[in-house]
């Protein structure tokens, strides 16, 4: 399986519930999502694909590598703002180093661009961007205290200590942030029991309980 760096904690431990209910082992590599499909449209063996972003599942449809009708959309997110957890609690402001994912690669990234042009915070004198390869390492960046701010998904702050929510966008600027998930047209016989059970019910509880929110 090959999936978004976002799913990390969630997707490893459905992976393991998995193969302790039915002997079939998973591996899964993580990375940001553009880097994912760029992985499968190299020829990357990848059996089940996973991403934060409908757009480069899109591509890879269009590359004919998805097995076609298996797609389904596992869960949603939504982003936050995010701040070191020593650091003072001040009334929250748009200012210094801020960290997005790479836009050009990580969905979180051009999700959050997004969000701060809607806002009208981009471009400020008084703001810095700081892209990174994935979500988790802008969350990283936040919690080592290498920056002042940083956009990520809900689901990554939720539980993590070394970090604070300071900001919660309204949903009149929060991009549609959806997790499709499809078989390859090489998926091996395994890889469908698989899929089965990450779009249950009970992976959508756990999903849930990760902080993602349900596909309406």
């Amino acid at each position: 399986m090959f999936a978004a760096a976002s799913l990390s904690d969630v997707l490893t431990e459905l992976s393991a519930r998995f193969t302790a209910r039915t002997g079939r082992q998973t591996r899964t590599v993580f990375a940001g999502s553009g880097d994912v499909a760029r992985q499968v449209l190299s020829g990357a063996p990848a059996d089940l694909i996973v991403l934060a972003d409908s757009e480069w599942m899109d591509r890879l449809a269009a590359a004919n590598v998805l097995r076609p009708g298996s797609r389904v959309d596992l869960a949603t997110n939504s982003l936050v703002v995010i701040a070191p957890a020593d650091q003072p609690q001040t009334a929250f402001v748009w200012r210094g180093r801020i960290a997005i994912g790479d836009p050009a690669s990580v969905p979180a990234g051009r999700y959050a661009r997004q969000m701060m042009q809607a806002l009208g915070v981009r471009d400020r004198d008084d703001m810095t961007l700081v892209t990174a390869a994935d979500v988790r390492a802008v969350r990283g960046f936040v919690a080592r205290g290498e920056v002042d701010l940083g956009v990520v998904y809900r689901s990554d702050a939720l539980g993590y200590d070394a970090v604070r929510v300071v900001a919660t966008p309204p949903a009149e600027v929060q991009p549609r942030i959806v997790y499709p998930a499809a078989l390859t047209t090489r998926a091996a016989e395994g890889a469908a029991g698989l899929m089965q059970f990450l779009a249950g019910a009970e992976a959508r509880e756990t999903f849930a309980r990760h902080g993602f929110g349900a596909v309406s």
